[in-house]
Parts: C-alpha cells; sequence; structure tokens
C-alpha cells in the first residue's frame, strides 16, 4: 500500500471512531433528556443534559474499550457513563424507565438515517461514503445490541414495560449478573464459531440498511 493510500486509511479511522465516541455520548444524552422530560430531574442534577462529551465520558467504555476492540477484532463497542435516573420521580415507573432506556438505541437509529441521507449526496465522494457507510453499520449495532432484553441493556427496560410488577423487579435485579452472562456468550459462542449475538443483531441491522438503500 503506497503512502497516500495509508494515510487516506489513517484519517478515515480517525474520522470513524471519532463520530462513533460522539454517537455514544449522544446515546446516553437522549438517556437524559428522556427522564428530565417524564419528570426525573435526576440527569439534570448531575450536570448530564449536556452535550459537552466530557460530562458523559467513561474512560475505560468511551475510549479504551472502543479503540481496544477496533485494532483487535475490526469493530466497534462502548458505552459512556450511565445515566443516573430514579424511577420513583416517574409518573409510570416501568413506562417511564423504558422510554428513558429506548431513547438511547432510537437516538443512534436517527443518527443512521440522518447520515445515510448524507452518503447519498457524496456519492462522487468514495471516501467519504466509506466513512458514513461505516458509521452508519456501527450505529445500528450498537442500537440493536442494546436492544436485547437482557440487563442491564437498555433493552431490558424496554421489556419491562410489559411485565408484572414483581416480575419487573426481579428482572431488574439481575443488572449486575447480567453482562457477565451476555459477555460470556459472546466469548463462548465467539470461540465455539457460533456468533449467537451476531446472529440475533445483524438482521435487523441489514434489514434497516437495505431499507435506507445502502449497501451491506
Amino acid at each position: 500500500m503506497n503512502a497516500p493510500s495509508q494515510f487516506a486509511k489513517l484519517i478515515s479511522t480517525l474520522a470513524i471512531i471519532a463520530l462513533v465516541f460522539y454517537s455514544i455520548i449522544l446515546h446516553e444524552v437522549s438517556h437524559a433528556f428522556t427522564a428530565f422530560a417524564l419528570g426525573d430531574d435526576s440527569a439534570q442534577r448531575a450536570g448530564r443534559l449536556s452535550f459537552n462529551p466530557k460530562k458523559h465520558i467513561d474512560l475505560f467504555g468511551t475510549v479504551i474499550l472502543p479503540l481496544l476492540l477496533y485494532i483487535t477484532a475490526g469493530f466497534i463497542y462502548g458505552y459512556a457513563k450511565p445515566v443516573p435516573f430514579n424511577p420513583h420521580n416517574f409518573r409510570n415507573y416501568k413506562r417511564d424507565s423504558g422510554l428513558t432506556a429506548m431513547a438511547g438505541p432510537i437516538s443512534n437509529i436517527l443518527i443512521a438515517v440522518v447520515l445515510s441521507v448524507l452518503y447519498h449526496i457524496f456519492g462522487p465522494f468514495p471516501q467519504l461514503q466509506y466513512i458514513l457507510l461505516y458509521v452508519i453499520f456501527l450505529n445500528l449495532l450498537l442500537a440493536f445490541f442494546n436492544l436485547i432484553p437482557v440487563p442491564p441493556l437498555d433493552g431490558s427496560k424496554v421489556l419491562g414495560m410489559f411485565l408484572t410488577d414483581q416480575a419487573y423487579l426481579k428482572w431488574t435485579a439481575q443488572e449486575r449478573k447480567g453482562m457477565l452472562y451476555l459477555f460470556a456468550i459472546i466469548i463462548g459462542s465467539s470461540l465455539l464459531g457460533l456468533n449467537l449475538i451476531g446472529k440475533l443483531v445483524l438482521p435487523p441491522v441489514t434489514f434497516v440498511m437495505r431499507l435506507l438503500g445502502l449497501p451491506f
């Protein structure tokens, strides 16, 4: 590979990382504003009703983990500091907790939609299209991964809207163990060549990308 191609690849990589980084921030900001709109001011009091990345960065989840995964596995997943919220401030704690959780993935889907418009506009610029396509894919991946109904992912609270009060409390109590189980499934299925999470998440990602007129 010649020097200009290497330089272009470096610029593309940095642009992708920067855009996905801010997408993760917007995911958390969406949680914060939705909770506030539904009557909980916990995020406001914690200074999280802000688009300033410094307010939301988790050193490991927002910086180290995405970079590590991108370098070693070729994809990006990360998280920002969870937005504090108190469901007791909501008028309907199950419904509003679910809506607050749903706001994060919806923000990633909306980012993908907006960037898909830019992708079609920038037809004469394939390098820009490459960057946009990768960021769109990763935003959709973040959205649908987070919608998996396993605590502490957002999907667990979305599912919680439809559970009884007793079942909801038992389900959300699994938050500390849930991520360990999830990563165990990811690692185990990867070692066995099953890729269970990919088989679950990639079909809706592919569907939305094709719906947006994007190659996949």
